[in-house]
């Protein structure tokens, strides 16, 4: 990849950053897009610590930044450091995805500038279980792990339409805010059920969709699993295991459900597609999928 004066730059921020494998599928789509026309741009990744994050967003302006993803932990902090904020990120209450555009004040033709945000987690997560084409109107979901991606994937499970989606964390004053940020999306909120790891026993034996939205067995911490095999072994024939971690590649949590004989999903499906929605989003043009996906898939074989 050729970096001139003129490329733009993209990329990605969390702390830590550096296991992301955002700026392997990234670059790997748009060294492809060159050959099909104008796409001279970067993807790096920035690791930012939680108390840089407003110094860096005015930086990521002054230095002429195009666009960025967001990872853990910075994706409800950074909703008070931008300009406009999509309604699918309000109600999810979790930007992934930031952009520097215009868009209409209001009732009038005017316009403002700044930082834009979304969240395309919620389209990412979808895309593998809708592959599975399979009615989810009598499925109890149950997330563990209550921050920003526990966000859009209640989101996301309340789209598919499970019948009740809970949410599982240690801490009850945060369940307790979880439940009540959901209040203007009554739909949802009628779903949703909090509750602490004590609780957790009870409800696996009636899921059908456990996810783990939690950093627990990413690398480099691999020996560790959010649930035991004792607890995988509560659930129902036929429950499907999904974590959203994707290295390693499978997670322990995901050979445990294996061994169990549970259907597994991990991460990477859901990182390619909520990376391609946001590289359409930042140079308005279809994103190579097949060449990201491929990318990340010959990056992990040689590992």
């Amino acid at each position: 990849m050729t970096i001139k004066g003129t490329t733009q730059l993209l990329g990605v921020i969390g702390y830590p950053i550096k296991h992301s494998f955002s700026p392997l599928m990234h670059n790997a789509a748009i060294a492809h897009l060159r050959e099909t026309g104008p796409a001279d741009y970067v993807y790096l990744p920035f690791p930012v610590h939680p108390e840089n994050l407003k110094d860096a967003i005015i930086g990521f302006k002054a230095i002429g930044l195009r666009g960025f993803n967001i990872t853990i932990p910075h994706k409800q902090t950074i909703i008070p450091l931008l300009d406009e904020v999509s309604e699918v990120a309000k109600a999810i209450g979790a930007v992934n995805t930031v952009w520097y555009g215009t868009w209409n004040k209001g009732d009038d033709s005017s316009q403002e500038s700044g930082w834009c945000g979304t969240n395309t987690d919620a389209i990412g997560f979808l895309s593998p279980l809708q592959a599975l084409k399979q009615d989810w109107t009598n499925t109890r979901a149950i997330v563990l792990g209550n921050g920003g991606a526990s966000r859009a994937v209640v989101a996301a499970c309340h789209q598919l339409g499970c019948k009740r989606i809970s949410v599982v964390g240690r801490n009850l004053e945060k369940l307790a805010w979880f439940a009540e940020s959901w209040a203007n999306s009554p739909d949802i909120a009628a779903r949703l059920k909090v509750m602490t790891w004590e609780e957790l026993p009870d409800q696996l034996q009636r899921a059908g969709l456990v996810v783990n939205a939690t950093p627990v067995g990413m690398h480099p911490n691999t020996d560790a699993s959010v649930l035991s095999d004792d607890e995988l072994a509560l659930l129902p024939t036929g429950a499907i295991a999904y974590d959203l971690i994707y290295t390693p590649r499978p997670t322990k949590f995901l050979r445990q459900a294996a061994a169990a004989g549970l259907t597994t999903v991990d991460g990477l499906e859901m990182l390619v597609q909520q990376g391609a929605a946001a590289l359409e989003i930042w140079l308005d043009r279809p994103a190579p999928i097949d060449i990201m996906r491929r990318s990340l898939l010959d990056h992990l074989a040689q590992a």
